[in-house]
């Protein structure tokens, strides 16, 4: 890797739910944050949510010198990125948006500074494009939902991406306590979201045929697969499944038959009927909680399992 650029100030364009997740993380961080967003009270949305976050933040654990003072708002593109070190950009899901946005980018930034993406749905491929002079520096930075409590980064280049501008793009998420994964080929969702296509797939499936309520269907995953999934990935719960043989065992003993109940997994169509029929079992399930009450208890068990995780790492 070629010299480490240090990142003490960072462009976040577009203030938005993800926008405004990755500001209160780099200011927790100890970075100072200049945000940009055109979008009417986007300063007063943004300021709300970093103080309605920061009470998580500190529990998590704040770098010194981190405050949201250190956040700067001003709805002028230019006059946000000059003098980053490192641009997050969480612009809408339209291919001529990003394109004419990396225009402007690449003629306002020197060459060294990474432009990161947080798309789901666009390639970095096509969104490079846009940056004629620079396209090396172009790079997809995708987090996971909320990304200032979710560790997980997903890294993926273009066809025009440097390896240097991957390397150094992970370096600075992972000093940030980010958990990276590095995707080599692009694909339409890139990897986690595929993952949780391919699960809710089959769970709409058993709503639809009746097979078990939404309560029932969550219930089994929480209290099955996914207190393990909190702990461990599919892969290394089959290298344990496999006992004293490891996944050698495991293949050996369940490739056939897991293979075979792939057959029957279902690929519900989402008419009319079976989105009411799933829209009914959840509002069954959910009760009169409102959506507040459950996303604080979901950020609540999930504030526990990552100080779990945070112990059992300092403890290995």
């Amino acid at each position: 890797m070629s010299h480490i650029k240090p990142i003490n100030q960072v462009a976040v364009i577009g203030t938005g739910v993800i926008g405004a997740s990755w500001a209160a993380l780099f200011l927790a961080k100890g970075l100072d944050v200049v945000a940009t967003d055109v979008a009417p009270n986007a300063e007063a949305s943004l300021r709300r949510f970093v103080e309605a976050a920061w009470p998580a933040l500190e529990r998590l654990g704040l770098t010194p010198g981190a405050s949201p003072l250190r956040l700067v708002f001003t709805p002028d593109l230019a006059e946000a990125v000059k003098d980053t070190d490192f641009v997050q950009e969480n612009g809408p899901e339209r291919f001529e948006f990003k394109q004419d946005l990396y225009r402007q980018l690449d003629l306002m930034l020197p060459p060294d500074v990474i432009i990161a993406s947080s798309s789901s749905g666009l390639p970095m491929s096509q969104i490079q494009s846009g940056a004629a002079s620079h396209p090396e520096r172009c790079v997809i930075g995708h987090p996971f939902n909320p990304p200032h409590l979710m560790p997980l980064v997903e890294i993926v280049g273009g066809t025009k991406t440097s390896e240097d501008t991957v390397k150094q793009a992970d370096h600075f998420y992972t000093t940030i306590g980010k958990r990276t994964v590095r995707i080599n080929k692009e694909l339409p969702g890139h990897v986690a979201n595929r993952l949780q296509a391919a699960l809710a797939r089959e769970v709409y499936y058993l709503v639809a045929e009746n097979v078990l309520s939404a309560r029932d269907v969550d219930t089994a995953l929480t209290y099955g697969p996914g207190l393990r999934w909190g702990i461990m990935g599919n892969m290394m719960l089959n290298h344990l499944g496999g006992g004293p043989g490891g996944i050698e065992h495991f293949l050996q003993q369940f490739a056939g038959p897991m293979t075979a109940s792939w057959k029957s997994l279902g690929s519900p169509q989402l008419t009319p009927d079976v989105q009411k029929r799933l829209i009914d079992s959840v509002h069954a399930e959910v009760g009169s909680r409102t959506i507040e009450e459950l996303e604080a208890e979901r950020d609540e068990l999930l504030l526990g399992l990552l100080e779990l995780r945070a112990k059992a790492a300092s403890l290995g």
